[in-house]
């Protein structure tokens, strides 16, 4: 089973076309193609190279060694093992349709800068395709590299050299949340935070029964890391609304939270979305819902969530604090009259993480939808550690939902924003909505850069202000990251800028995961020379992992 898991994650994901190469009838080319994927601790297979071998003689190949160096990678040590897998004529392109068709052509144990998989593999004329993946040992370092290159191969007695040969690193990061792991049938929609005392805090979509959206059985779960994201706690539950009013669980889902941590007092907040039982597309209450019920609907679809305070009207914006860096949480506190107008659809967190502004005031961003049922966004403040909270108005006349903060270095708020236009919108003005605030979101001004600069595939992205010292001298920079694309949710990189967000840098990007994943991500400051990301990955459903800022600075 974690065979077929690892290859379907292979042929799924795979976005750079691998053609067959025409070729004279008598030729035996091999060739290889790197690609920018994690390598996960925790989990057996990660894929680090496809090998393709065209077989253009008139006669059947017996492949029986394929030799590979392993220059470049940081210490042989970290390599557990080495595994050669033979998948047809199949490319990775596709579903194989079928697990018979994968082979283990071979494994090696003892890693050393050479090394040999040997093994048996009949290749009748055409293309062939292979895959070498990689596990590796417990506490490898999360800042080491694993570069691999393919060679040679043997078949039928004889040397054939491998083409493709790349100066090429992969990056170690953790399998935080994995497919089905602890019984949960996904994991989505990251935030994270750095606690007071250093402590890292991922938050994260327990979505117990399906990958579906709200409602249905969706806790909020909490990872936390006492050791800059090394190693991790077993999975603690946040936020659960277990069978509130007499309906399932399936019935009082809570999903897209927001982590949140007073820089000043250390407290933390979690804000998630509540939605009890369900409302039609007509926007009424269904009635005698019960375990077996299929009954679904969406708070930004129809009119899955309506005007009002009420549960049975309108979904919840729920609360929960700590106190002891994340320990232990709180029973959820409602705020939703608080803060909503009545005559929203919707007022909702917007995932990811909040941020403490210079003055000490907390503040979370947060979505909704109007009176028409427009999505907007905007940001919940507050100016007594959490005691009360209000709303601003919306930041953009834009339709816009999910969204993150920074205080720039001048003290204003800005705000970036994902714009459903941009799903229309491939050309020079697909990109983030980004707008300033001087007075806590009471006006907003449209920033230069906004549907422009930063380009989406209309996804959720994170935005992080990292403040450092060099040779003395205090300094900063914005971090953003989502998947680098206009169309689909692939290449997730992180972006930097050294001016607040006037320009961002071309030349100092860093790519993390070049295949389709879910994309939604959030960062966090380790520390003054370390950030930290938690990312929808193509290799399970949340990976983390560390970046030197070194890497970014000019």
């Amino acid at each position: 089973m974690k065979l077929n898991i690892f290859i379907t994650k292979v042929i799924l994901i795979c976005l750079i076309p691998a053609f067959a190469v025409a070729r004279p009838s008598g030729d035996i080319v091999i060739s290889q193609q790197h690609y920018q994927v994690p390598i996960l601790l925790q989990k057996k297979d990660n894929p680090v190279l496809r090998i393709h071998l065209h077989n253009g003689s008139a006669g059947d190949l017996q492949l029986t060694e394929m030799m590979f160096n392993v220059a470049g990678t940081t210490d042989c040590k970290d390599i557990k093992q080495f595994n050669l897998y033979y998948t047809g004529a199949d490319s990775g392109m596709r579903n194989l349709g079928s697990v018979e068709k994968i082979q283990l052509v071979g494994s090696v144990t003892k890693v050393g800068e050479k090394l040999s998989v040997t093994g048996s593999q009949s290749l009748s004329p055409g293309d062939h395709y292979f895959w070498l993946s990689v596990e590796l040992n417990k506490g490898v370092p999360l800042t080491h590299v694993v570069a691999v290159n393919a060679t040679n191969a043997m078949m039928n007695g004889k040397s054939t050299k491998i083409e493709g040969v790349a100066k090429f690193q992969q990056r170690i990061g953790i399998a935080l949340r994995q497919h089905n792991q602890d019984s949960v049938h996904t994991y989505r929609i990251p935030g994270l935070s750095t606690a007071k005392d250093g402590s890292l805090l991922a938050i994260y979509d327990v979505r117990r029964e399906s990958a579906r959206d709200l409602q249905g059985n969706i806790d909020i779960g909490v990872s936390r890391s006492t050791d800059g994201g090394n190693t991790w706690l077993p999975m603690q539950i946040a936020i659960d609304m277990g069978k509130w009013g007499g309906l399932p669980e399936k019935f009082n889902g809570v999903s897209d939270a927001n982590v949140l941590v007073d820089k000043n007092t250390g407290a933390i907040f979690i804000a998630g979305l509540w939605m009890h039982g369900v409302l039609s597309e007509e926007g009424i209450w269904v009635e005698w819902l019960t375990d077996t019920s299929t009954n679904w609907n969406h708070q930004w679809r129809n009119k899955g969530s309506q005007p009002g305070f009420d549960e049975k009207h309108s979904a919840q914006f729920m609360i929960v604090k700590s106190v002891d860096n994340g320990k232990t949480w709180s029973k959820p506190v409602n705020i939703t009259q608080q803060c909503k107008q009545e005559a929203w659809w919707l007022w909702a967190p917007a995932p990811g993480a909040g941020i403490t502004l210079h003055d000490g005031t907390l503040v979370f961003p947060t979505q909704g939808r109007d009176k028409s049922g427009k999505a907007f966004s905007n940001i919940t403040y507050s100016k007594d550690g959490g005691v009360t909270w209000h709303t601003s108005n919306r930041a953009s006349k834009e339709s816009t939902t999910e969204n993150m903060a920074v205080e720039l270095s001048d003290g204003t708020v800005m705000l970036n924003m994902r714009c459903n236009k941009n799903q229309k919108d491939t050309g020079d003005t697909n990109g983030r909505v980004i707008a300033i605030t001087r007075n806590l979101g009471e006006d907003w001004t449209e920033h230069p850069t906004s549907r422009g600069a930063l380009h989406e595939p209309v996804c959720m992205a994170s935005i992080l202000r990292h403040k450092y010292v060099v040779k003395g001298q205090k300094k900063s920079i914005l971090l953003f990251a989502n998947p680098d694309s206009k169309t689909l949710r692939h290449h997730m990189t992180i972006k930097v800028s050294y001016d607040d967000g006037a320009t961002w840098q071309t030349n100092k990007k860093i790519l993390l995961d070049e295949w389709k994943s879910r994309g939604y991500s959030c960062m966090t400051s380790i520390d003054a020379e370390t950030i930290g990301i938690v990312y929808e990955s193509s290799q399970c459903d949340l990976v983390f992992q560390q970046v030197k800022i070194k890497e970014l600075l000019p």
